[in-house]
C-alpha cells in the first residue's frame, strides 16, 4: 500500500486524523473478569513503560512484523507534521519480539490515553523463552484508521523520522531509543536497524555541516 506523507497543513482533513479510540478501547471487555492482565509492547513499551506493573519479562508474538507505518500527531508529530511510530502488520510466519508486562485491568485506562491515536486493543498469544504461553492484549493500528501512513522508501521515513517532533520530544529519540533497546534484548530487527542506520547518517551529515 502506498504511504500517505500526510495532508497539507491547516486542512480539516488534518484534524480529523487526530484520532482519539479512547473510548472504543474502554468499551472493550477482554480480561475485564481477570486480577492481572499480560500486555505486550513492541514499541516505546519497550523502553519506557510508564505504568506500574507486576512483572515484566521478554517475549515475542507470531505472524506480525514490526512496521514504522503509523502517523504521530500527538506524541512524536503533530498533525501538521506528523512523526511515526511502530505498528503491526500480519506476517505468516514473522516473529516479533518485545517486552510483555502483567499489570492490573485499572492500568489499562491511563494505556488507552497513551495509545489513543489509532491504536486498539487485540488479543494475542504471548510466548516466553521458558516455553510459556499466555493469552493478552496488544495496541495495534490497522491500516483502516486515519493516522495510517503506510509504506514509504526507506530513506524518505528515516528523513520524516529525523525531522519531526512532538509533545513527547523528537521522533528520532523514539526510533533509537527502540533500536538500542532490542539490541539490548539481543533481537535483530531489520526493519528498525536500518532506519535507525538511516536516522544516524542524517545527524552525522547534520554535526557536519
Amino acid at each position: 500500500m502506498p504511504g500517505r506523507p500526510g495532508t497539507p497543513p491547516g486542512s480539516n482533513a488534518t484534524l480529523d486524523m487526530v484520532l482519539d479510540t479512547t473510548q472504543q478501547n474502554q468499551r472493550m471487555t477482554h480480561f475485564s473478569d481477570h486480577d492481572a492482565i499480560w500486555l505486550f509492547g513492541y514499541g516505546s513499551l519497550i523502553w519506557k513503560a510508564g505504568f506500574a506493573y507486576l512483572e515484566r519479562r521478554p517475549a515475542y508474538i507470531r505472524d506480525w512484523t514490526r512496521r514504522f507505518w503509523q502517523g504521530s500527531h500527538d506524541h512524536r508529530g503533530t498533525p501538521a507534521a506528523p512523526g511515526r511510530v511502530a505498528t503491526l502488520l500480519p506476517s505468516p510466519g514473522a516473529i516479533c519480539h518485545g517486552m510483555a508486562y502483567r499489570i492490573t485491568p485499572e492500568t489499562l485506562g491511563p494505556l488507552d490515553v497513551r495509545e489513543k491515536n489509532g491504536y486498539l486493543r487485540e488479543v494475542i498469544t504471548l510466548h516466553f523463552a521458558d516455553s510459556d504461553t499466555a493469552q493478552g492484549l496488544v495496541y495495534i493500528a490497522t491500516e483502516d484508521n486515519a493516522a495510517y501512513l503506510g509504506d514509504a522508501p526507506t530513506a524518505e521515513i528515516a528523513r520524516q523520522i529525523a525531522e519531526a517532533r512532538g509533545p513527547s520530544g523528537p521522533n528520532r529519540d523514539y526510533l533509537l531509543n527502540l533500536d538500542e533497546a532490542l539490541r539490548a534484548l539481543d533481537v535483530e530487527d531489520a526493519h528498525v536497524a536500518e532506519l535507525a542506520r538511516h536516522v544516524r547518517h542524517l545527524d552525522s551529515e547534520t554535526s557536519d555541516a
